[in-house]
Formats: structure tokens, sequence, C-alpha cells
């Protein structure tokens, strides 16, 4: 069992924790839905007013359901599509600040107002979108973009399987 000691004062702390636990929990497991199960874990756990948290696979064109925490999800997203396949189509990360604001925005759960959407990048392509949901509008900021991209870039060989 994995016990963390994470500094809530400040999010650049709060995310250099968050970032350490992950490592902690991926190293040396090449498994990656655990490794993808655990990091889910962490971020519900630790990172504040979520409803929502956790992963979608990259499977051929689409987004594939992986694991999470919150309420039961859609399973399949298209490239493309909503704030997750916009994510996974460009390669880069969306903030959105209002869900309902978003053209195709794909309501998984209704009680979602902000978004935050990271692209993970191996080999030259997705295989996975970290995807964090909020029932607050503008819940997420530049800064927690930033501690999430430092959590892709850190999992991008270890979510690759």
């Amino acid at each position: 069992m994995y016990a963390f000691d994470i500094a809530t004062d400040a999010k650049s702390d709060l995310y250099r924790d968050v970032l350490a636990a992950v490592d902690a929990v991926t190293a040396g497991e090449a498994d990656a839905v655990a490794n993808m199960a655990n990091v889910a874990a962490i971020l519900w756990q630790y990172l504040p007013d979520l409803n929502w948290a956790g992963f979608y696979r990259a499977v051929g064109d689409e987004l594939v359901l992986g694991p999470f925490q919150g309420k039961a999800a859609c399973i399949r997203i298209p490239f493309g599509k909503g704030v997750c396949g916009a994510a996974a189509a460009s390669r880069d990360t969306q903030l959105v600040a209002d869900v309902h604001a978003f053209p195709g925005h794909i309501a998984c759960d209704a009680a979602s107002r902000s978004e935050l959407v990271v692209p993970i990048v191996a080999g030259g392509r997705v295989v996975a979108v970290i995807d964090l949901d909020s029932p607050h509008p503008a819940r997420f900021d530049a800064e927690d973009a930033a501690g999430v991209e430092a959590i892709a870039r850190l999992l991008r060989d270890r979510v690759n399987g």
C-alpha cells in the first residue's frame, strides 16, 4: 500500500508531489492498465473539485474508456469528437472553462461544467488521454494544464502497452 504526503498549499507544490506519487506507483511496472488505474486513483484522491478523473486509450481511430474514478462514462469516442476526441486528434491539451460552450461536447455526466484533457503521445502517436472533469466552471487553469502535461510526459512509456 502506498502513502503519500501531498502538499495542498500551492498548485505548484501539489503537482510536484502528485508527479512524484505517479512516478512512485508506475516506476518499474510494465502493465499499462495497472499504471492508468493507479494514476486515476491518485488524481481522484488529491486533485480537488473533480467529478471524474481517468483515461481514454487510443484504439485505432477512436478513444476507448480506460481506468477511471467517477460515474460510469462514455465507452467510445471518435478522434475529433468532444473534448477528449479533440485532444486526441490535435495532440494538444484542451482546457475548457465551460463544456456547454464547447462545440460537439459529449456529456457523459451532466454535472460536468469544465474539463481538462491532456494527450499522452509516445512514438509519434497518441496512446491515451488523461481526462479530468469538474462540476465547477473554469475549475482548471494553465497551472493545472502544465501539471497534468508533466504527468503525461512521465507516463508516455508507462501506459503504452
